[in-house]
């Protein structure tokens, strides 16, 4: 379980068919083999650990449902390691499985150095999507600020644009996209009529 708050950028340093290694410094410092970290949302294991860098193995479903694929040598990822029992809540319940992958459909910067961040979602998880709702964006925890059919919008503050992956996003780019986790327990709870009789 994460919250979507990332702790560190860090950069690829070698992916293969099924392999990731990232370089990292503070993410890297406790992690052990079998250890739990989120890269760019997506929940994944550490199967090898050396000084300022961690692996991964990249499962067939990882690749078909992420953007990870889509990662070259040098690209900056989100990191996070998971929350802790005694860990502040910052930002809100992620799992770390990516529910769809997303394209940025434009980018407005603003004066203050923030930036309004418009994506399209893919379908079948816009109905998730609700105004001033969660969603975890290649794993930063963002608020929905507008949404409109499948496409919604994200106001980027300057300190999220410096730390994570998202200042350097482009229009068409790929995002990993994971909805609030309490949206679907509580449409799976409903009765297929919707609770009506």
């Amino acid at each position: 379980m994460f919250t979507g708050i990332v702790e560190e950028r860090g950069a690829v340093l070698d992916i293969e068919p099924t392999r990731l290694t990232v370089g990292c410094r503070t993410v890297s410092s406790d992690a052990e083999v079998g250890a739990s970290i989120a890269v760019n949302g997506v929940c994944l294991t550490v199967v090898d650990r050396s000084h300022e860098q961690v692996s991964f193995d990249l499962s067939s479903e990882t690749l078909t449902r992420t953007s990870l694929s889509r990662l070259d040598t040098g690209d900056p990822v989100n990191l996070e390691r998971p929350l802790t029992l005694s860990s502040r809540l910052g930002g809100h319940l992620v799992q770390g499985h990516v529910d769809g992958v997303g394209q940025v459909a434009g980018i407005e910067r603003e004066d203050d150095g923030g930036a309004w961040m418009t994506i399209g979602a893919p379908e079948g998880i816009d109905r998730y999507l609700v105004e001033k709702g969660s969603v975890c964006v290649d794993g930063v925890s963002l608020t929905v600020a507008a949404r409109k059919g499948s496409t919604f919008a994200v106001a980027l503050i300057p300190h999220t644009l410096e730390v994570t992956t998202l200042g350097a996003a482009e229009v068409g780019d790929p995002l990993n996209l994971e909805v609030d986790v309490i949206a679907k327990y509580v449409e799976a709870l409903l009765p297929a009529d919707g609770g009506r009789r």
